[in-house]
């Protein structure tokens, strides 16, 4: 612990002019004291760390000293691809190796060069949770992002309905989507591409040290893609037909799934009436989940089927005129 401790030390102050005290207290969490007893360790290992007295003084090292133990370890480089999302490492359990990845590559990085990492994060951050959802960390990722990283099998348990079912994986990738972490993987006794969402496991273990075999030609985002299309599609089980003025054809995608929008409106492409209205039908995923989309085009939409969906809207129609007092 305190050897890794010194080696971070020595990194900080190899990527830094002069640290203070309390700035390497803050960054190696541990007490200015410690830092002290840290320098003089270094200091006696023949490392030279020099400590300069007054307001404007604190550590450094002299005569540009550099140390070798900045090449980067398999992990830390994979991660730094992952720099950009600093929650999304944080829940995989990788903060630890992309803070060390930093700093080495700060380190090794020619002074012109020493502000390149905050720079960067000045001009990209990603925050993948969606509005107004408390975003939940799954207990499991950490173990399946492991496995992940190792290409090691695995023996997964997950609710399925009221069921729990136990399948043994190959866990091939993490896609974090609006705050939700799914697992591709291939279900090792069916040779077949699954997505699981990972908040429904219940237990995943390792399958001793055996590791799998990657099929080369997989590629996660092009199989994500894939699979997000069809499962836009599938939950697409019912039809309504609708009048759209001019404004409403325009608000549609932005309203209910943007590509069955489109396909509607390609589809209704013929001349419009004298007044700019176009007719269309719209595969939805329900009557209830179309009521709440469609209300949000308010009277540039007309339901003209079902006759229940009609209905429905006839009757919020004609309660917000009594609300409005119209």
């Amino acid at each position: 612990m305190r050897a890794a401790r010194l080696i971070k030390m020595v990194l900080l102050l190899q990527s830094r002019a002069t640290m203070t005290a309390a700035e390497l207290a803050q960054e190696l969490e541990v007490s200015e004291r410690t830092v002290t007893r840290d320098a003089q360790a270094l200091s006696e290992a023949g490392v030279p760390v020099y400590a300069e007295r007054g307001r404007a003084g604190g550590y450094r090292l002299v005569g540009g000293y550099r140390t070798r133990l900045t090449g980067l370890a398999r992990s830390e480089a994979e991660v730094l691809f992952l720099s950009g999302v600093p929650g999304a490492l944080r829940e995989m359990g990788l903060e630890d190796a992309a803070s060390a990845a930093r700093l080495k590559v700060s380190a090794a990085l020619v002074p012109s060069l020493s502000d390149a990492s905050h720079t960067a994060a000045q001009r990209f951050h990603l925050d993948a949770p969606a509005w107004f959802r408390e975003p939940r960390t799954p207990d499991l990722l950490p173990v399946v992002a492991d496995a992940v990283w190792d290409d090691r099998k695995v023996v997964a348990r997950y609710r399925r309905g009221d069921d729990e079912v136990e399948r043994p994986l190959e866990p091939y990738g993490l896609v974090l989507k609006a705050g939700i972490w799914y697992l591709c993987a291939r279900v090792a006794d069916r040779d077949a591409f699954r997505v699981y969402r990972i908040d429904r496991f219940t237990a995943v273990e390792r399958q001793g040290e055996e590791r799998f075999v990657r099929d080369e030609g997989f590629d996660l985002p092009a199989f994500w893609d894939e699979r997000a299309e069809q499962f836009a599609r599938s939950i697409l089980r019912a039809e309504v037909v609708v009048r759209l003025s001019a404004d409403g054809a325009r608000r549609l995608p932005y309203a209910v799934d943007p590509a069955a929008a489109r396909e509607a409106l390609k589809a209704a492409d013929a001349p419009r009436n004298d007044d700019g209205w176009v007719t269309v039908t719209l595969p939805v995923e329900s009557e209830e989940v179309a009521r709440g989309q469609l209300a949000e085009l308010g009277p540039e939409v007309e339901v003209l089927a079902p006759e229940s969906l009609r209905a429905r809207f006839a009757t919020d129609a004609a309660r917000l005129a009594e609300l409005y007092g119209t």
